[in-house]
């Protein structure tokens, strides 16, 4: 009998858990589980160009539900390069294994190159990641690995986060001594909802139901209208969830819809699913929560006091809720419109966010999946632009960092099927000059992805910050000018990519980068100065440039 060595074993698990894609960077102390994963034919081990953004696909192809996501990263400064990456995961809940190369045993503590031992006065690589995960263990012995990466999967699934295992390079090279049953990761049942079933059976009048990330994560939707549909109650979304309902009342929290507070205030119990309805989905709601009963359902008891029950399978649990909720549903008042956060006008140059998520909005097929990024961008695409019917909406708040769209569009991507999804990736320069350089992993395996970049030469979120609280004295945050379309269309020749400056051209750009058979460009012009729909930044207004 041939034993296999770690990294076979590890590879072959993870293919008979269905896991069909890992996400790396290469190095020399990873390089043996690229190895492995070239002789399996049921894995394709993807190389990006950053083990940040290597860790968002890995995040993403996790909360599109496609599996476990898993990164790979060697050691030293690609192993730092996963800890903002895993933050989001740890932050946001989402399963995500990580497989971290180290140098040899032989040499820990012994002033050798990349030495995370924390032997020897060496940087500890498991303090590190401890404070990342939900699951650390550094492997020292080879048969160790047979119990390890269960538990590891299993810490990942059922805690919530990500779960890290170190691994030597001797470590990965060196056979399995022992037999092993290649088991399927545990799942813990789920808990009595009778709590939260006598909370909704007591209230007297309408519910709202807040609906989170898990929800999809747990292919739990079709549940989740059926409960909305058996109480009745109207649902909105926190900003990450806004694909899980094809009838939402509006986004929750400080880029959300005003129709959700006014939802909560005259209701009689809001019931949270899948979510912790953190400060992002919750700003200005909270007077309104503090006057209903709140009842929780999901992996993670909530951020304010509720009713919880825990749950690591929405779909088991809504199934009991509604089977124990025996009331005849009762006639569904008509879902309000979300209405509209105003914020104030703008006269600076190029597209308007609102004009251009309008004419996507337009423009975009019901498939189409949408990732969006962090900043002014994201603002606005949150709250102006809806989820696609057959599609999902993905953002990442939980840390929030920037550049996160550019991997995890890609994630998305494999994940979904290239025959059967366009993703859409919608992000700001600043994010596009993080982590943009992912597009050219895009081309490199011609997924169908269309990045559209808005170009308005700043963190404008930052900008934004300056005029509105610091009197626009001054401003570190505007950059010069660009034109990215034509900048990558020249660095890249064989990437379609356009620059558009006005509002006229941006539908027909969008129309002919969604033909596109691969990834594509459009960059849009648009003004630092604009204020995006953000509650924070529009209980005054700013201060004009003129004014310094």
């Amino acid at each position: 009998m041939v034993r296999p060595r770690v990294v076979d074993y590890i590879v072959e698990h993870l293919a008979h858990q269905g896991t069909g894609h890992v996400f790396g960077v290469g190095g020399a102390n990873i390089e043996d589980l690229y190895d492995a994963a070239h002789s399996c034919p049921d894995i394709t081990a993807v190389v990006a160009k950053h083990e940040f953004s290597a860790t968002a696909m890995a995040d993403a192809y996790s909360r599109v539900g496609a599996g476990t996501g898993v990164v790979v990263a060697t050691s030293g400064g690609g192993a730092l390069n996963t800890i903002p990456g895993l933050g989001e995961s740890f932050a946001s809940r989402v399963p995500v294994l990580a497989l971290i190369g180290q140098a040899r045993t032989a040499s820990d503590g012994r002033g050798s190159f990349q030495d995370t031992s924390g032997r020897g006065g060496s940087l500890d690589a498991t303090a590190l990641f401890s404070a990342v995960s939900v699951f650390c263990e550094r492997v020292l012995d080879a048969d160790d690995i047979v119990t390890a990466l269960p538990r590891a999967l299993a810490a990942a699934t059922t805690k919530g986060g990500p779960a890290v295992l170190l691994l030597p390079k001797d470590i990965q090279q060196a056979t399995v001594g022992v037999d092993y049953l290649d088991a399927e990761t545990p799942r813990p049942a789920p808990a009595d909802p009778a709590a939260v079933i006598e909370l909704l059976h007591n209230a007297d009048g309408p519910v709202v139901i807040i609906a989170g990330d898990q929800v999809a994560r747990d292919d739990a939707r079709a549940e989740l209208a059926t409960l909305a549909a058996l109480l009745p109650a109207t649902v909105a979304t926190v900003p990450e969830a806004k694909d899980v309902t094809t009838e939402p009342l509006g986004v929750a929290g400080v880029m959300g819809h005003p129709a959700v507070r006014a939802a909560i205030a005259d209701s009689a119990a809001c019931l949270l699913v899948g979510t912790r309805l953190p400060l992002m989905a919750r700003a200005g709601l909270d007077d309104a929560l503090a006057s209903v009963p709140i009842a929780s359902i999901g992996s993670a008891e909530p951020y304010l006091p509720a009713t919880h029950v825990d749950s690591h399978d929405l779909r088991v649990s809504l199934t009991q809720l509604i089977a124990a909720l025996t009331t005849s549903a009762g006639p569904r008042s008509p879902t309000p419109p979300p209405g509209e956060l105003a914020p104030p006008p703008s006269d600076g140059p190029g597209v308007p966010y609102r004009d251009a998520m309008l004419t996507l909005d337009a423009l975009l097929p019901p498939n189409t999946d949408i990732v969006v990024d962090a900043g002014n961008i994201g603002a606005a695409a949150i709250h102006w632009l809806p989820a696609r019917r057959d599609g999902r909406f993905l953002v990442a708040l939980g840390m929030g960092g920037m550049g996160h769209s550019f991997g995890a569009g890609i994630g998305m991507a494999f994940a979904r099927g290239a025959a059967q999804h366009r993703t859409v990736v919608i992000a700001g320069d600043g994010a596009f000059f993080m982590h943009g350089m992912e597009i050219h992993t895009a081309l490199h395996y011609r997924l169908p992805i269309t990045f559209v970049l808005f170009d308005n030469h700043a963190h404008a979120m930052c900008v934004t910050r300056e005029q509105l609280f610091y009197g626009d004295r001054y401003s570190y945050n505007r950059f010069g000018p660009s034109r990215l379309g034509a900048g990558l269309a020249a660095m890249l020749p064989t990437l379609p990519a356009i620059d558009v400056t006005d509002i006229g051209q941006l539908g027909p750009a969008i129309t002919a980068a969604l033909d596109v058979n691969g990834p594509s460009v459009v960059s849009v012009e648009c003004s630092p100065d604009e204020i995006p729909p953000f509650t924070a930044f529009l209980n005054e207004p700013p201060t004009p440039r003129d004014a310094r």
